[in-house]
């Protein structure tokens, strides 16, 4: 059971300090037997296997809601807790806890065919057609593709992954392959300013 130290007396000096601090440290690794939770253990003391992957959607196949989960092998040697509160010196063969790692959304509208699509018969609106777009596939084709610039700016949305199936969902791409990795500035992300020397 772990302790924690919580400061009663304001301490007059910073040495006062530093000897509260590490008495606080030794109190709570003695009590609680220097073991962590499994799911806490650092990088390089456990390895997680790799996820097994659906020929068809090319993503894990316990992908649920966004979320796959794979299972990590604590190192040898390494004692850790698992969640019910029992602890276990692993041997590297274990499975000491599950991982979760970020999977898509896929309803089988692959992107090889999409960019091949748009290439080749984007003037007729095919590739809008095969994504979704039905009104926009029968604009590009009475208008033979908006007289080919139409075409080249969908060819370009398109192989950009800006323009994907209109359910929302993801395109399938190989799961080792050119992923498209939007980055944005949200309240998990933000600027720092750069400091000068």
């Amino acid at each position: 059971m772990a302790a924690s130290c919580t400061r009663v007396i304001l301490p007059h000096s910073a040495s006062t300090l530093a000897l509260l601090s590490f008495i606080c440290f030794i109190v709570t690794y003695v009590l609680a037997d220097g073991v962590e939770n499994c799911e806490n253990l650092r990088l390089g003391q456990y390895r997680c296997n790799e996820p097994k992957i659906d020929d068809a959607t090319q993503e894990p196949d316990n992908c649920r809601d966004s979320i796959a989960w794979v299972e990590c092998l604590p190192a040898p040697n390494i004692s850790c807790r698992f969640s019910n509160g029992t602890e276990f010196k692993f041997s590297g063969e274990e499975v000491g806890f599950n991982k979760s790692i970020p999977c898509r959304n896929v309803n089988g509208y692959s992107y090889k065919v999409a960019v091949a699509l748009s290439l080749f018969l984007g003037w007729l609106g095919a590739d809008r057609f095969y994504l979704g777009y039905p009104a926009l596939g029968l604009l590009k084709f009475c208008t033979v593709g908006f007289c080919g610039i139409g075409s080249l700016v969908d060819f370009m949305l398109i192989s950009m992954q800006i323009v994907g199936p209109s359910d929302g969902s993801s395109y399938i791409v190989d799961y080792y392959g050119a992923r498209l990795t939007r980055l944005s500035i949200t309240n998990e992300t933000y600027r720092r300013t750069q400091i000068l020397p």
